[in-house]
């Protein structure tokens, strides 16, 4: 449980790097610092920092890594069907919301020059994610990549525009 919460804090830290080091999103421009430390200082990211809050991962989410944090802005939580969030949110819901945190984050530092073709990567969920890279971008189970290769000191940030799921067990 301890591995799975590190991982999973991992991936919100990693989404706060990754927002605080991208400019032309609109995000504002930061050096690396560890993933929790970058989102908290950044606004597009409130989301997946309560996210990792209320899934007991934030201590994960600064540990050493490396980990590749696939980072859904505030705007990708906010697509999600009404009720979802609040609901995952819920303290009975933890397990659901760390799995989902988790499903968002790969062990290693993958940048996007190590990507080609169509990949399935295993994330620290444990399901895979299907990487499509191709001459018109990356998607990661249809999910854009608006911004790669944000540097954390503990891994990569990957921006990405909607919330992936693992599929129901």
């Amino acid at each position: 449980m301890k591995t799975f919460n590190k991982f999973l804090i991992a991936l919100v830290a990693t989404g706060a790097l990754l927002s605080g080091a991208v400019q032309a999103g609109g995000h504002k421009s930061m050096g690396p610092g560890d993933i929790v430390d970058v989102a908290a200082a950044n606004g597009s990211f409130s989301t997946l920092i309560a996210a990792a809050k209320a899934a007991d991962l934030v201590g994960a989410l600064k540990g050493d890594g490396p980990l590749t944090v696939f980072a859904p802005t505030d705007e990708a939580f906010a697509a999600l069907p009404a009720g979802t969030l609040d609901s995952l949110l819920l303290p009975e819901n933890q397990d659901q919301l760390k799995a989902i945190l988790l499903y968002h984050v790969v062990p290693g530092k993958v940048m996007s020059g190590d990507l080609s073709g169509t990949m399935n990567v295993a994330t620290l969920q444990g399901q895979k994610v299907e990487i499509v890279a191709s001459g018109s971008g990356v998607t990661v189970n249809g999910a854009n990549v608006v911004a790669a290769d944000v540097a954390a000191s503990n891994g990569v940030i990957h921006v990405i525009d909607a919330v992936i799921l693992p599929k129901a067990e």
